[in-house]
């Protein structure tokens, strides 16, 4: 079958027509992104900071032997407990090496990570930005967790007992999570976690998804 013939005005259609959607996912995610940074976001709690439309196989997320261990560790603590095995999330994964990035500088202490006291967690004026790069949206990720520790040398028995014997085994008990990113860097190493619905299972940017979908059926017309 021949492709369809593209006259001079079905260029300038298209070429309009995909600005116009461009500028006005520009202008949505500037809006976003000035209400999102009306209020700082702090790193943790287990406060609530979804199923994804695309793949969360584990083929493609790399965990280096730390996060590894963890998840390990982290899936048979709640097999011990009859709960789920935690499955990877590639954005999740994608958004704990982000702030891990964040935070490799801090030094550990009896007041950082797993002991942090509630309400005192260090917070992120970029936190949106963070979101962004991960093709993420608050939308998708408030009913998320994220649980970041610091251990010297990411000592893996230590790790574990961070999350496994600390306020963090509360969000590793909840059954309402069943998914897991993982990320580390230097002592801080940062486990998100995720639920299986729409505002916690940190599927990708809807309105980045539904533009490329627009362009496609676009580009395939025939007048």
């Amino acid at each position: 079958r021949r492709p369809p013939k593209t006259t001079p005005f079905h260029q300038t259609l298209i070429s309009f027509t995909l600005y116009i959607n461009l500028l006005s996912s520009s202008i949505s995610f500037t809006d976003q992104t000035k209400q999102t940074n009306k209020q700082p976001w702090r790193m943790f709690t287990d406060t609530s900071f979804s199923p994804s439309s695309f793949s969360q196989s584990s083929s493609s997320i790399k965990l280096s032997n730390e996060e590894d261990s963890l998840l390990s560790g982290i899936n048979s603590y709640r097999a011990t407990l009859k709960l789920t095995t935690l499955t990877e999330n590639d954005r999740a994964k994608c958004l704990a090496d982000k702030i891990a990035d964040q935070l490799k500088n801090q030094p550990c202490t009896n007041t950082t990570g797993s002991n942090t006291v509630p309400g005192t967690e260090p917070e992120f004026s970029n936190f949106p930005n963070l979101l962004s790069k991960c093709h993420l949206n608050v939308t998708t990720t408030r009913d998320g967790a994220i649980l970041p520790a610091c251990v010297p040398n990411l000592d893996p028995t230590l790790v574990l007992s961070n999350y496994t014997r600390s306020q963090y085994s509360g969000s590793l008990n909840d059954t309402k999570f069943t998914g897991v990113g993982i990320g580390s860097d230097d002592d801080w190493i940062v486990v998100v976690l995720t639920t299986s619905t729409p505002e916690g299972g940190y599927s990708p940017d809807v309105s980045t998804r539904a533009w490329i979908t627009y362009v496609s059926i676009l580009l395939g017309f025939e007048m």
